[in-house]
């Protein structure tokens, strides 16, 4: 899709992507989610979303595949961390959009909900990147979602950002073949230029620590 059809379809449904955010910030606010140090996780649905918005058209097939991009954003740990179930996600989406959109949207997040599992490895297992390779749109709205994760986690000098850091920074080759199908499939793809926005993120973090360090030892 055209980048100019993408923003043009992102205006022309602007209303409908405002209520899916409204719908899925209460939604987490009324689990009590919070995002880093007692931020309202709309702060990291929001990063998803933007993510998405700007790269979007990059993996877009057509105008009627917006919507349920930009729902898989705002939606996608809605299952894993804000108690939905399946139906329950297809239902909201097709509140939204029509149900072949609905159908889109809901595999998007069902595709990006965690396997069950005692640690982090178990939780992204090979059956968890399976089926997010097998999902359209689901590798892109993944690769969004751990974009911002990783922007985060670079944002901040605390205990919990420092490790999350490191955890990202060494998943990072695992993590981007495990998402790619290596598809001809253009909703499958992996956008070369959001894997270098997060080279990117990783490169000026890593640029500002060798800053502080000459700064100290001068």
């Amino acid at each position: 899709m055209e980048k100019k059809e993408f923003i043009s379809a992102l205006k022309q449904h602007a209303e409908k992507i405002a209520a899916i955010a409204f719908s899925a910030h209460n939604l987490h606010a009324s689990v009590n989610q919070t995002y880093g140090k007692g931020l309202p996780y709309s702060v990291h649905l929001n990063m998803v979303a933007e993510l998405a918005r700007e790269y979007g058209y990059l993996v877009c097939m057509s105008e009627e595949d917006v919507l349920p991009i930009m729902f898989g954003a705002y939606y996608h740990d809605s299952i894993e961390d804000a108690r939905l179930t399946y139906n329950d996600v297809r239902k909201v989406a097709a509140s939204f959009m029509d149900e072949r959109q609905a159908l889109t949207a809901t595999e998007i997040v069902y595709a990006l909900t965690n396997e069950k599992g005692r640690n982090r490895a178990e939780r992204a297992n090979d059956k968890y990147y399976a089926g997010i390779r097998e999902t359209p749109y689901a590798p892109f709205v993944k690769l969004c979602d751990r974009v911002a994760n990783i922007t985060f986690s670079c944002s901040g000098n605390d205990a919990d950002n420092m490790h999350m850091k490191d955890v990202y920074k060494k998943e990072v080759p695992h993590f981007l073949e495990s998402i790619n199908p290596h598809s001809n499939d253009q909703r499958l793809m992996v956008p070369t230029e959001l894997v270098e926005h997060l080279s990117e993120v990783l490169i000026d973090e890593m640029e500002r620590e060798e800053w502080k360090a000459g700064q100290f030892r001068s």
